[in-house]
């Protein structure tokens, strides 16, 4: 079981120093005071459940005394096992000792400490207390603890407590924090609480039924205390597909450290008006104001005035494009090779750009962009949108959350997001596509004027399409030599781009597109130029011969076989608009795991050349959940198998399915061309979001698509 540091109560504590020792963390946790220390009992319902959460106590503290900050944070569990998978479930812990603060201004201050305690609990009413600093084990860098003798019907009570202080002159924005209520088992008690005092800031709220926070009054003007506290909670259920913060009870909370009205200004994050009050919602005000400050037309427009010098567009549309993958490598990828060089210690890179201009967030890209676009004279807005993950925009509470990109009001918009190597020009994040977004509009390029909202675009199944040919042929009948083609459109091509491409692929493909000067061309002594050029070359070779074992692993996980004589090969990076496809070729043998010879017949399992499909298993058929898909998306596979000369194929019509339905669908034919069995397949998602009514008709086509890899056709001679 992995263990978070998520934090504890500090039962009438005030803020503890970095030195806190383990006795005295113990004391705390199961002192005199604990009043769940004979907690045993839960509801006769829950008597079938594998285990029962009797008691779940968190707790967040954050105090500071002069430039000094600490943070304290833990979790106490006390579980009643009731089933062998319980007992395994918690038989072992891997966890932490010691972390370094990242926050700490100094190497001084770089330091904190973790302590872990546990206790079994018999039937009988016998305590075992481990001594996790005697027992557990070292691996990898953690420790791993074993608890011996765990069996059904024992209590396991246990605390994981983290201390982190650091110094902070200024201000700091705490790590947010955004869960459901409930927990895997159902529980009996829970309560969370959180500490702070002046300069801390509060924001927090409970959604979809939670409980309200309640403040605790402590008789300290400086000094405040707030508890949430809940009981009888069912059980949480995640399944597939599905976005935990949209439905189930949950709060989400963020601590924001500011030491005066200068900093609160400057902050990372939307503030009540004072540390007293708890922001519990963002207004279309807050928004406004927070990003009125932030954004400003900002940059040399050299860069660009250089590129655009003698060039000229069919549209404004696609001029904007066109500068956008332009800036993409000026101010991004054109570094990608200085950080490879970097990391592997092969040189010190950095003195040897002129200029070095890298957006390393949102703020810098709009307001570059901001520049660009008041200079050219085209209007365009703010977009301030969340991912759809976490909740509406209208329950928008940690600006952490916050997507930020630029619209361009052309005659057909163009959207433009902050880089990564494979972002394009026209199509937005599916995170926040279709969903309700704010829009900040400005005037004369220069100022946030107003705030209002906005329905970002959608994409399609069509847009977001897998397409991939396999060719097949026998292998002395008992295996098979396979030839993919494989091209990716729209937000498929996205992950698939981040698995495939390395940073060689797309660097050197924009430093010949835009004539930059490959980074060994800036070295200018010769001899250093020779060494380190090597060393270059070698590490890329290194990283080919990783890339092809992890491919050739992927293809083994998807044919759930062994692969021989693997080659991949990339057709076409797919990075200059959604409608460019990634585009790669593989070449594999596979044994004859999909061959079995049935006397002078051979039976061939053609379908599972389809790749592995999803099966839906018994415990997934009755879903209380509605469906939320990351983006609606297809899938089309042709799989062309050579018949052998002298044979002939039957049992084709079980390939040939149709299955289709408001929520997507799936559909196959086969059919003899020449000397070439063809089949063709598309399965479709069609929407982002389904209710759970719906939840029995994709059930149809998903359970369609897995039934045609079962499938086997009959070779036979003529």
């Amino acid at each position: 079981m992995k263990l978070k540091c998520i934090g504890w109560l500090l039962l009438c504590c005030t803020a503890l120093s970095w030195g806190q020792t383990a006795d005295e963390v113990r004391q705390m946790m199961w002192g005199p005071g604990d009043k769940y220390q004979k907690a045993t009992t839960f509801p006769e319902k829950w008597n079938n459940e594998s285990a029962v959460i009797l008691y779940k106590n968190e707790v967040y503290d954050y105090h500071k005394f002069g430039t000094n900050v600490t943070y304290t944070r833990s979790i106490r569990k006390r579980i009643k096992l009731l089933d062998a998978a319980a007992v395994k479930e918690f038989s072992e812990f891997s966890y932490s000792t010691k972390f370094y603060s990242n926050k700490a201004m100094g190497s001084f201050w770089r330091r904190g400490s973790n302590f872990i305690g546990v206790r079994i609990i018999k039937p009988d009413g016998k305590t075992l207390d481990i001594d996790a600093d005697k027992e557990a084990k070292e691996v990898n860098n953690e420790k791993k603890l074993a608890i011996p003798n765990l069996e059904i019907g024992d209590i396991i009570d246990f605390y994981f407590y983290s201390v982190e202080p650091f110094k902070s002159v200024y201000d700091y924005t705490f790590e947010a924090v955004e869960t459901p209520l409930g927990d895997v088992y159902p529980t009996v008690d829970l309560k969370i609480t959180l500490r702070t005092e002046n300069d801390f800031f509060v924001n927090f709220n409970t959604y979809n039924g939670a409980p309200d926070l309640k403040e605790i009054p402590t008789g300290k003007s400086n000094d405040r205390l707030y508890e949430l506290t809940a009981s009888d909670l069912a059980k949480n259920e995640f399944p597939r597909w599905f976005y935990p913060l949209n439905e189930l009870p949950c709060y989400k909370f963020q601590v924001i450290f500011a030491r005066s009205g200068k900093f609160e200004r400057l902050s990372d994050g939307f503030l009540s008006e004072k540390e007293s009050i708890i922001k519990k919602t963002v207004a279309k005000e807050d928004i406004f104001n927070y990003y009125n400050e932030k954004f400003y037309p900002e940059g040399d427009m050299g860069p660009i005035n250089k590129f655009l010098k003698d060039k000229t567009f069919a549209s404004e549309e696609e001029k904007i494009r066109a500068v956008y993958y332009f800036c993409r490598h000026e101010f991004f990828t054109r570094y990608f090779e200085g950080f490879a060089v970097n990391d592997a210690n092969i040189m010190y890179p950095w003195g040897l750009y002129s200029n070095v201009i890298f957006f390393r967030n949102e703020v810098p890209f709009v307001n570059y962009f901001m520049q660009f676009l008041k200079r050219q004279e085209i209007s365009f807005d703010i977009i301030i949108a969340t991912p759809r993950y976490n909740g509406s925009i209208d329950d928008l509470l940690i600006q952490e959350n916050v997507r930020k990109l630029i619209r361009v009001n052309t005659k057909t918009p163009v959207y433009l997001e902050y880089f990564n190597p494979y972002t394009g020009a026209d199509q937005i994040s599916y995170t926040i596509e279709n969903s309700k977004a704010y829009v900040l509009e400005i005037v004369k390029g220069k100022r946030v004027t107003d705030a209002s909202t906005v329905t970002l675009p959608s994409s399609t199944y069509k847009d977001n399409l897998s397409k991939i040919k396999t060719q097949v042929s026998l292998v002395d009948f008992n295996g098979y030599k396979v030839t993919r083609d494989a091209a990716y459109y729209g937000h498929l091509k996205e992950s698939e781009q981040e698995d495939k491409l390395r940073f060689y692929d797309f660097v050197y493909e924009d430093y010949e597109k835009y004539g930059t000067p490959k980074l060994m061309e800036l070295v200018r002594n010769n001899r250093q130029r020779t060494q380190y050029t090597k060393e270059l070359e070698s590490l890329i070779l290194k990283m080919k011969e990783k890339q092809k074992e992890n491919f050739e692993a992927n293809v083994e996980g998807e044919y759930d076989v062994k692969v021989d004589d693997y080659a991949f090969s990339l057709k076409n990076t797919g990075r200059f608009g959604k409608d460019n496809p990634l585009e790669v070729n593989e070449t594999f043998t596979i044994n004859a795991n999909y061959v079995k010879k049935a006397g002078d017949k051979y039976l061939l399992e053609l379908g599972r050349f389809l790749t592995s499909q999803i099966e839906i298993d018994k415990k997934e058929i009755e879903r209380k959940n509605n469906i939320y898909m990351g983006f609606p998306r297809s899938f089309e596979n042709e799989i062309i198998f050579t018949i052998p000369e002298g044979y002939s194929v039957s049992g084709l019509d079980k390939l040939n399915k149709k299955v289709e339905n408001e929520t997507g669908g799936f559909t196959s034919t086969a059919e003899v061309q020449g000397n070439q069995l063809v089949i063709k397949t598309l399965k479709y998602y069609k929407n982002y979001y389904e209710p759970n009514g719906n939840w029995n008709k994709m059930i149809q086509f998903l359970d369609a698509a897995y039934q045609f890899t079962q499938e086997k056709v009959l070779l036979k001679k003529n």
